[in-house]
């Protein structure tokens, strides 16, 4: 019986196209039926999760995982399945603890001896980490609070200081007067620090809940920089330009940036540093098989040296999205045989 690649999505929520499905699913499917490769698309169900379970054991070769976390309301079952699925043989497209470790904004803090991470980067897992480090950090230089939930720069605040502390102080006493900016709009806030902190505990209680603190990195106002990954390798790089007002620093097309489309040659000094680093980066992220699509997103800064050098602001790989690119379906089809192939041959 010849199995198929079972594509993953959930019904519902603000990706899909009018057929039901998210726009960059079915060309995948279509361009391995293409290749003679028998695949189709089975929406998680948590009432049906032994019967699809059960079906995918028998019939699929490989699962690719489609669906976005903001759609999907019962993760952990649909994570544990996922895993069971790995264990019986069928092939991961990504397995599910690579979503959680490469997806997570703490692979910042997990990359701080690569020189892709500045070291002075630190994840709060309790609120008492939190309001033990961050005055300190903050009194070294403007930071930017990143919160692990929450998607288009929401919980993401650029904080600073309104006048700079006096000479010889280490610590950023709770009553001072800071700027926050949040990147879902660019909007500004006024606070005082001790204040602040406490409306951002709500990103660290809960299920996942976490802080990664970052120093902020002036030269994002010249753009970030997104390669977009099958596996291994960089297949297109957008360069994505915050809008041209004070205070924007988000680089997302809701809060008015601009993107453009470039080929990974137009950024080889980028390319080249960062694939030099990845069986490093998978070494420290758990050793999972790197995932079909994932995409990394850098911000130029200057070293001591003077010279442009790349700083990793986050990875995505849940469901990344290729909606406005569809043709790149035919390459992803090619990278899912190519895993297929190898883990057979691996098997064999």
């Amino acid at each position: 019986m010849d199995k198929k690649v079972i594509f993953f999505e959930v019904e519902g929520g603000t990706d899909k196209g009018p057929d039901g499905y998210r726009p960059d699913t079915m060309p995948m499917v279509e361009a391995l039926k293409q290749r003679g490769q028998d695949a189709e698309v089975l929406f998680f169900d948590i009432t049906k999760k032994q019967e699809i379970f059960h079906y995918v054991k028998e019939h699929g070769i490989a699962y690719v995982s489609r669906i976005n976390p903001g759609n999907l309301q019962h993760e952990d079952e649909y994570f544990a399945m996922l895993r069971e699925l790995c264990q019986a043989g069928v092939i991961g497209m990504p397995h599910p603890d690579a979503m959680i470790s490469y997806g997570s904004k703490d692979v910042l803090s997990k990359l701080t001896t690569t020189n892709l991470v500045p070291d002075d980067t630190f994840a709060y897992y309790t609120i008492e980490a939190f309001k033990t480090q961050f005055p300190t950090s903050l009194a070294l230089t403007e930071r930017v609070l990143k919160q692990n939930r929450g998607s288009t720069g929401e919980g993401i605040w650029r904080v600073k200081l309104v006048e700079p502390l006096a000479e010889g102080i280490t610590e950023v006493p709770l009553d001072t007067q800071i700027k926050c900016t949040e990147a879902k709009d660019n909007h500004v806030e006024y606070w005082q620090l001790g204040d602040f902190m406490t409306f951002c505990e709500q990103y660290i209680t809960g299920t996942n809940g976490m802080l990664i603190d970052m120093r902020f990195l002036p030269r994002i106002t010249e753009g970030e920089i997104r390669l977009f990954m099958l596996r291994d390798h960089p297949v297109h790089v957008v360069h994505k330009k915050p809008a041209a007002t004070e205070d924007a620093f988000s680089a997302t097309l809701f809060s008015g940036a601009q993107y453009r489309y470039d080929k990974p040659e137009d950024w080889q000094e980028l390319v080249q540093n960062f694939l030099k680093q990845l069986p490093q980066v998978t070494n420290l992220l758990g050793n999972y098989d790197l995932p079909l699509i994932w995409t990394a997103d850098f911000m130029l800064d200057t070293n001591e040296a003077g010279e442009d050098c790349y700083i990793l602001g986050e990875m995505n790989c849940s469901c990344v999205g290729f909606t406005s690119e569809l043709a790149l379906a035919h390459e992803v089809a090619e990278e899912i045989l190519a895993c297929i192939k190898e883990h057979t041959e691996a098997i064999a």
